[in-house]
């Protein structure tokens, strides 16, 4: 694969190693300050990667403490709840400095909400962002009495991730993420990108004889799982089969109400049930309006099943379009898509055999390993000038070719 690097990201290639300057400490004790730990029933794919990040750190030899709102879960690393899934906003200060401490870094997890912390924290401070909520606030305070509250909710967004990390180094999670994050104003040499991994395969389990198609994911307003259940009205007749789709979240009741003939809503599942799920699927289908990444792309593709989802920021890095998956323009290419691939098994497998090549490549190992590599950047001394946007050669060429 040629590695080309966009003409908008010239300036991000790395630099040459240089074997004997002196290296920054690494910062030893280490907080993320996030909404929700792994354990929390809302959890989703920001909440597998912070703990991926801060399990990896502490087996690094880090000292890593998640402060979260909800509750806290046991595990390796030390996890504090700072109070309910809203107002842990306003007691993370106040949780940070009696339970917890100084620490050398504090990594400020910015999911829309910001906890502002650049403004009362007194140290290094280290911004990560999934995707930028831009266009979230209008979808999910879209009526005319609460739309006050979306234009409040970008505004303040978008002035925390601009003004208020100013000083600071983000990480974001891809390509179109950090294009988000230029969008509104955050200067380029301030952001990293460090994808996401994907667990280890594991035995494989047969696909389904059966046509069975997947979406996985969290049931909010932007998955938009009622626009893929309105297509799978049209899909059914061509490919029969039946649409499965796992997760849960406020807008199940009402996506309940919508499905017609042929579909299952499994709820939450386990970890060895989501890996069957995605072995048997013989498509998965990711009708998001915008991603961070797409973890459960990689998730699919690393179990050779590849991705119908729609050309938005996020599916765009996470798929190679037209290799190890669709991304479609409009609806009724969605549609089209999705009846293409369940009619042609042999592009499916294709497509699927491209999908885990390109999965493979991804591991939390080196996530980890880049993620510290700008943790320990922004843990040096202040008034150091941070160095030029970085981006990984695989998808800068990949964005080359797009």
């Amino acid at each position: 694969m040629p590695q080309h690097v966009p003409a908008s990201l010239r300036t991000a290639g790395p630099r040459p190693a240089q074997p004997h300057a002196a290296l920054p400490a690494e910062p030893r004790r280490i907080v993320f300050l996030s909404r929700r730990d792994l354990g929390n029933p809302a959890a989703g794919g920001s909440e597998l990667l912070i703990d991926r990040l801060a399990d990896g750190l502490t087996r690094l030899g880090h000292q890593v403490t998640l402060v979260c709102g909800g509750p806290a879960a046991s595990r390796d690393y030390r996890v504090v709840s700072a109070g309910g899934d809203l107002g842990h906003f306003l007691r993370a200060r106040r949780t940070l400095a009696q339970r917890v401490g100084d620490c050398d870094l504090l990594v400020e997890v910015c999911n829309g909400m910001p906890y502002l912390a650049p403004l009362w924290h007194r140290g290094p401070t280290l911004c990560l962002v999934n995707h930028v909520h831009t266009e979230l606030w209008d979808m999910r305070f879209g009526g005319r009495a609460l739309a006050p509250a979306g234009l409040l909710g970008r505004r303040l967004e978008h002035w925390a991730l601009r003004e208020a990390q100013r000083r600071n180094l983000m990480v974001a999670v891809s390509p179109s993420t950090a294009g988000a994050l230029r969008g509104i104003g955050v200067d380029e040499d301030r952001i990293r990108v460090v994808h996401n991994g994907v667990e280890e395969p594991g035995p494989q389990h047969p696909r389904s004889p059966e046509p069975l198609f997947l979406a996985l994911g969290r049931l909010v307003e932007y998955k938009r799982i009622d626009l893929l259940l309105r297509l799978w009205e049209r899909v059914r007749p061509v490919t029969g089969g039946r649409l499965v789709i796992v997760g849960d979240g406020p807008e199940r009741d009402r996506l309940a109400k919508l499905a017609g003939a042929g579909v299952e809503f499994a709820g939450h599942v386990t970890e060895a049930e989501k890996h069957r799920l995605l072995c048997s699927a013989w498509l998965l289908l990711h009708p998001s309006a915008v991603e961070g990444w797409g973890l459960v792309v990689t998730e699919a593709a690393i179990r050779s099943t590849p991705t119908v989802g729609f050309d938005v920021p996020g599916l765009r890095d996470s798929v190679d379009d037209g290799v190890s998956g669709v991304l479609a323009r409009g609806e009724s290419s969605f549609a089209a898509a999705w009846c293409s691939l369940a009619l042609n098994e042999q592009r499916r497998s294709v497509m699927g055999w491209a999908a885990r090549e390109l999965a493979a490549g991804y591991t939390w190992a080196s996530t980890v390993r880049a993620f510290r590599d700008v943790a320990v950047e922004a843990a040096a001394q202040p008034g150091e000038s941070p160095r030029p946007a970085r981006i990984a050669p695989r998808a800068a060429a990949r964005s080359r070719r797009k």
